[in-house]
């Protein structure tokens, strides 16, 4: 091992490439010693750390390697990365202490100037045993960068089982540990639960929650967007439905492609309303860029098209993750341009620290996508960034947005119960398209029963920490300004404080407007509950065993109970009404069975 690597082990930037929290540019984050604590203490085989995305795992991970080498427990370090670009990512960084990986290899002896290399999981599929024989020759360390990605594919997993089984030591990395689907991933321990589950166990956790309140990840403001969509199928029917109302899988489906079609008027609403979100961030953070993940290449296309329409400027374009669109995403990390357009898992080969503002265009509803594609926007480079994310009012995307300080494992087992549906338990086949490498189009979109007619915009609400504000708004109204006009430089407690405030400032707006001018539900976001269709009929079923039991206690039939709790409530009859108005009725029914005790 070189001197260079040796000393340098000594002195590192706690975030190269220059992403420390305040206050820590000349040590490790708490975290991350806490991790090389534990780690040096136990020296084992096999360590998985789940970090969440923008805490600095490949600091850990690289002054881990280095510790290593200089200490001779191993004498070379391969690192496995999900993309290209982020292969070459891992060599640079490597590169700054002192560390030299080969992101170019490819077969052979590897050059003496080299510490080792940085492959894909991909090449290590293609020559599992080519790189077998590395690990056999010399004592090694692999990084596997986020992990989860050796269970895309059958042949990925057995691959790395029989490239790096002899490897001396085995450091795992992942923000996000869980997966939708039960395929095991190497190297990665499972633990039985008291449910009888097995689920993967990691050495070291750094969730989101712990890194918001250690200031080293951005707190999210989610801005989410309803409206009227209006769609044909293959029978030739016209439907019509709003975003966010009760609907059938199929019919959410429609209605948010329908939103995201960039022929309609919801995605240049809410593309403008990002590019005005961004105006007030660049007011404290001048650098600060925002990025669009597409679902496909016509609709990048067409949406990098619209934002030089509405913004006057180019957006830089990433299609694929070929050599040009690495190159492209390092220019845009490097200038001061406003937009970008990317494609699907693009999203995850995206590291550009000064993304703050985002656009989720992709119907893609996996809880794995959706974290790793807000990771994007989640690094922190100085106290009191905010990140805001974008997105359709669909009831999945909504409750990953509320549940981001959750923390997950990967389980290999299913839970059964009948008629019980896991939420995190997306197709398999979906999870193999968020998970492509390439985003060319398949012409698949020209096969489905669909076509989009027509579409508008809504403010619906604001998601922030797991709590939700603002009544709904039309696009370029004081109402909606109000929230796009939030500082971008905020302590955490401010945002909610000034969240409330424009809530309040609404309310008071409406009660004074007749109600004849009432064009939208003027209810607060937490009386307008987003809920599945099964979810209401759920809560129907609820309502009505809840009137069951009363009848009994009281004698009163159940028609005359329903017309009670209607008087008493408002709103429609149970069939037409929303999901607040039946949680409405149901605490009240509640309430005057308790009376009757």
């Amino acid at each position: 091992m070189t001197t260079t690597a040796a000393s340098s082990s000594h002195h590192l930037s706690p975030a190269f490439p220059g992403r420390a929290p305040w206050g820590t540019a000349s040590k490790l984050r708490a975290w991350q010693q806490g991790a090389m604590e534990k780690y040096v203490q136990e020296q084992p085989r096999d360590f998985l750390a789940v970090a969440t995305p923008g805490a600095g795992k490949t600091t850990f991970a690289l002054t881990l390697a280095s510790w290593l080498l200089h200490h001779h427990v191993v004498q070379q370090v391969t690192v496995v990365a999900p993309t290209e670009h982020l292969k070459k990512q891992w060599a640079e960084a490597a590169g700054r202490i002192g560390i030299k990986l080969d992101p170019e290899y490819s077969a052979g002896p590897l050059g003496k100037e080299y510490h080792g290399v940085a492959v894909t999981y991909a090449g290590v599929g293609v020559r599992p045993m080519l790189h077998r024989n590395r690990v056999e020759q010399r004592k090694t360390l692999v990084i596997l960068d986020e992990i989860h990605h050796a269970g895309d594919s059958k042949s990925w997993g057995e691959a790395c089982l029989e490239a790096f089984e002899p490897a001396t030591r085995r450091l795992a990395l992942t923000g996000t540990p869980f997966r939708s689907d039960t395929n095991p991933i190497p190297f990665v321990t499972y633990e039985e639960d008291n449910a009888g589950i097995r689920r993967s166990a990691a050495d070291y956790t750094y969730g989101y929650g712990s890194a918001l309140a250690d200031g080293v990840v951005r707190p999210v403001i989610f801005l989410s967007y309803s409206g009227n969509m209006r769609w044909r199928t293959k029978a030739g029917d016209e439907i019509a439905a709003r975003l966010g109302e009760p609907m059938t899988k199929d019919a959410v489906s429609q209605a948010w492609r329908t939103a995201l079609d960039p022929r309609g008027d919801w995605m240049p609403a809410v593309l403008r309303a990002a590019d005005q979100r961004l105006t007030e961030v660049r007011k404290a953070i001048p650098d600060a860029g925002a990025l669009v993940i597409a679902s496909d290449q016509d609709s990048a296309r067409a949406y990098a098209k619209l934002i030089r329409e509405i913004t006057g400027t180019k957006a830089t374009l990433v299609l694929s993750d070929d050599a040009g669109a690495s190159d492209r995403i390092d220019e845009f990390s490097n200038n001061n341009d406003r937009w970008m357009v990317a494609v699907r898992m693009v999203s995850e080969g995206v590291d550009v620290p000064r993304l703050a503002v985002g656009v989720y265009a992709t119907t893609i509803s996996t809880p794995l996508f959706f974290a790793q594609a807000v990771g994007r926007f989640v690094r922190s480079r100085r106290r009191g960034e905010t990140a805001s994310v974008f997105l359709p009012t669909i009831p999945d995307l909504l409750t990953f947005a509320n549940e981001m300080e959750v923390e997950r494992d990967h389980a290999l087992d299913k839970p059964k119960k009948e008629g019980e549906e896991d939420p995190y338990a997306e197709s398999e086949k979906e999870m193999e398209e968020a998970n492509k490498e390439q985003d060319e189009d398949t012409g698949e979109q020209d096969m489905l029963p669909f076509e989009a007619l027509e579409s508008d915009a809504v403010f619906d609400r604001v998601l922030y920490d797991g709590a939700e504000f603002g009544m709904q708004a039309h696009p370029g109204s004081e109402e909606e300004q109000d929230y796009l006009g939030i500082p971008g430089l905020l302590e955490p407690e401010q945002v909610q404080l000034l969240l409330q405030k424009r809530q309040a400032r609404q309310i008071a707006h409406s009660r004074k407007k007749p109600d004849t001018e009432a064009d939208l539900l003027e209810l607060p976001a937490e009386r307008r509950p987003v809920v599945t269709h099964k979810e209401l009929m759920e809560l129907r079923k609820q309502l009505n065993t809840m009137v069951g039991a009363y009848v009994h206690q009281s004698g009163k039939p159940h028609g005359v109970i329903h017309t009670e709790l209607r008087r008493v409530c408002g709103g429609p009859p149970s069939a037409e009404a929303t999901a607040g108005q039946l949680r409405q009725r149901i605490a009240k029914v509640q309430e005057w069975a308790t009376r009757m005790r």
